[in-house]
């Protein structure tokens, strides 16, 4: 169109096309391809549509929805209509169940409501011991032991099995035994810190085999106050089962039952510990149902000392997540009654 504007005005001028069609200056100024004023117009085979390939009478009101509608006619009034006439009306939801809230046959408080607190004698700073029985009522540990899931028990005989390969089946044994008599002399040693208060912990079994253990509590014993009870047993009257607590004491305050675990390798995370959560909380139960013990106990302390020396872990539980804990130990003792 501006080619055509251009010619028209230099037509109006006389001479100018003769001008323009000058060889000499149309090699400067202008190919002589560029004075074309027809363009090629270059276009697509136009595609077919590939509905007017279906069988128009056959399939007349499929085609005509199809090709009529670029959007959906339903809406979600028509949805819920077809839904209500295929399956009929929504019935409520109902949340599926937790395995944390089933029901006990036996359930009971981890605080005792009707125990009686005495008011604390002049005497009372010494740690209660009172002797293990031996009854028929089964030990929290034997409960434990005998409730594993099958994925615990997995995974404990596949470290046995690892173990026995490295060492042999006599030194396996010699091994566990090792350790056995380790956690025995750990717990001694601390009994004794305990009742002397004058013996420092890095002093106390030095040069021995619990010499780390020793140095890897110091910074918990610092926080450790009013020993109430060191190896002592306890019973739980109602639900029949008893075991040994380490020892009763505050933690940074709060009264606990501490459990002392060693480890080779480290816990710095409750889940690390395993079974011990509901091991504590068992013993909170049963002191607290215990008429030998003046006293109830809401929080535990799970402290993990290590060989090497290296910091010991101390894991605290508040009596929300001891409750959480009481809850699930309940279950495991119903499972173990359930089987005896």
């Amino acid at each position: 169109l501006v080619r055509m504007q251009f010619l028209q005005i230099l037509s109006r001028k006389l001479g100018s096309l003769d001008m323009l069609f000058q060889i000499p200056f149309c090699q400067k100024q202008f190919p002589y391809t560029c004075l074309s004023t027809s363009a090629c117009v270059y276009s697509k085979k136009k595609k077919g549509n590939s509905y007017e390939q279906v069988d128009q009478e056959k399939y007349k009101n499929l085609v005509h929805s199809v090709t009529s509608y670029k959007t959906s006619a339903q809406t979600p009034e028509t949805i819920l209509e077809e839904d209500n006439l295929l399956y009929g009306p929504p019935g409520k939801h109902r949340s599926p169940i937790k395995a944390g809230t089933k029901t006990y046959k036996n359930w009971v408080p981890l605080i005792n409501p009707s125990k009686r607190i005495l008011p604390a004698s002049s005497d009372s700073n010494v740690p209660v011991k009172i002797g293990l029985q031996k009854t028929k009522m089964p030990s929290v540990t034997r409960i434990l032991q005998q409730t594993l899931s099958p994925q615990q028990i997995f995974y404990l005989e596949r470290w046995k099995q690892k173990m026995i390969e490295e060492l042999g089946k006599e030194g396996f044994e010699e091994y566990t035994k090792n350790l056995f008599l380790q956690g025995e002399l750990f717990h001694s040693a601390l009994e004794s810190i305990f009742l002397s208060e004058e013996t420092p912990a890095k002093e106390q079994g030095k040069d021995d085999v619990v010499a780390g253990y020793l140095s890897s509590v110091e910074h918990v014993l610092e926080d450790i106050s009013e020993v109430k009870a060191l190896e002592s047993g306890v019973h739980h009257e109602t639900l029949q089962y008893l075991g040994l607590v380490d020892c009763v004491a505050k933690y940074r305050g709060q009264l606990c039952v501490i459990d002392w675990k060693t480890s080779e390798k480290p816990k710095p995370f409750l889940q690390n510990t395993y079974d011990n959560p509901l091991q504590v909380a068992a013993y909170i139960g049963a002191i607290n149902h215990d008429a030998n013990y003046d006293f109830q106990v809401r929080c535990g302390l799970i402290v993990v000392a290590y060989k090497n020396g290296s910091p010991a872990h101390p894991h605290f539980m508040d009596p929300d997540l001891c409750c959480q804990y009481w809850n699930k130990w309940l279950l495991r003792l119903e499972e173990y009654m359930s089987k005896n």
